[in-house]
């Protein structure tokens, strides 16, 4: 049997054969859900797990940015099925397990990329912002987890990525409905590892300033592209292909003995890399 959370990743050589290290990094016959893949991570992610072998579920708003990203899965030789959803909806959420049994019969790991929130001022934060961003972070994942865990154990158990952020383990003014609801997912990853071993494995990715259109205004604007940059001790923004690869590594056999582990892959970051200019109250 393969290793638990890796399904058909775990390549066991025959008598003579020696496994090579990336072989370990290899996704070939298995499948995944990605949310939020029309653009920035969830599309990198979708296309790096096509170019390891992986076919796709992918999901977000916007179909013509679906088809782009499933045009390049389709250009590694994989499968990708698209579905626009407005994923904010829990049904829309879990009704791409029985989208993905349907297309492919199997599952082995589920990316919850889907979630955000806009910086405001903390009397700006109302009690239905906060609850928004918990939803929209947190309530999702969940959402699409629990009906995808027994497709998982239908094989050999499968694998969790959810990406969460940097801003869920530091304080930054601006950043109260966001930072609650990442550093919430960060913890419902820990304990949904304990709850889903040994045969799924949960981690999450805790994600520094990656130039995604989130990052859009600062990327156009040279004053805060290089304070940004000169703020993290790497010199430079991430790239979604940064992500995407600790999502690899994370889902793959190569990361086969993590679960309930957050990797930080922030460029060294140990407080908020930009100062949004917010006065005392």
């Amino acid at each position: 049997m393969a290793q638990p959370g890796v399904g058909l990743l775990a390549l066991t050589p025959t008598k003579g054969e020696r496994t090579m290290i990336l072989d370990r990094f290899a996704m070939t016959g298995t499948v995944a859900i990605v949310t939020g893949a029309g653009r920035g991570i969830g599309a990198a992610t979708a296309i790096a797990l096509a170019e390891a072998g992986a076919d796709v579920v992918i999901s977000a708003r916007t179909a013509d940015q679906l088809g782009e990203v499933a045009e390049q899965v389709a250009a590694v030789g994989r499968r990708a099925v698209v579905v626009a959803a407005d994923l904010s909806d829990l049904d829309a959420v879990a009704g791409l397990v029985d989208q993905t049994r349907d297309a492919y019969g199997r599952l082995d790991l589920v990316v919850n990329n889907v979630g955000g929130a806009m910086p405001r001022p903390f009397m700006d934060t109302s009690p239905g912002r906060l609850e928004q961003a918990f939803h929209f972070n947190v309530s999702t994942a969940h959402a699409l987890l629990r009906p995808a865990v027994p497709l998982m154990l239908e094989g050999d158990g499968g694998s969790v990525v959810n990406i969460s952020s940097a801003m869920g383990r530091m304080a930054g003014r601006g950043y109260l409905a966001y930072g609650t609801a990442k550093g919430a997912l960060a913890h419902y990853t820990r304990l949904a590892a304990a709850d889903l071993s040994p045969r799924i494995r949960v981690n999450a990715i805790a994600v520094g300033s990656v130039a995604t259109s989130a990052l859009d205004i600062v990327m156009q604007t040279d004053e805060l592209r290089l304070a940004l940059e000169s703020g993290t001790p790497l010199k430079r923004i991430g790239d979604p292909a940064d992500i995407a690869s600790a999502v690899i590594y994370l889902a793959s056999e190569a990361g086969s003995y993590i679960t309930g582990k957050i990797l930080e892959v922030d460029g060294g970051i140990q407080s908020p890399n930009l100062d949004m200019g917010l006065p005392d109250v």
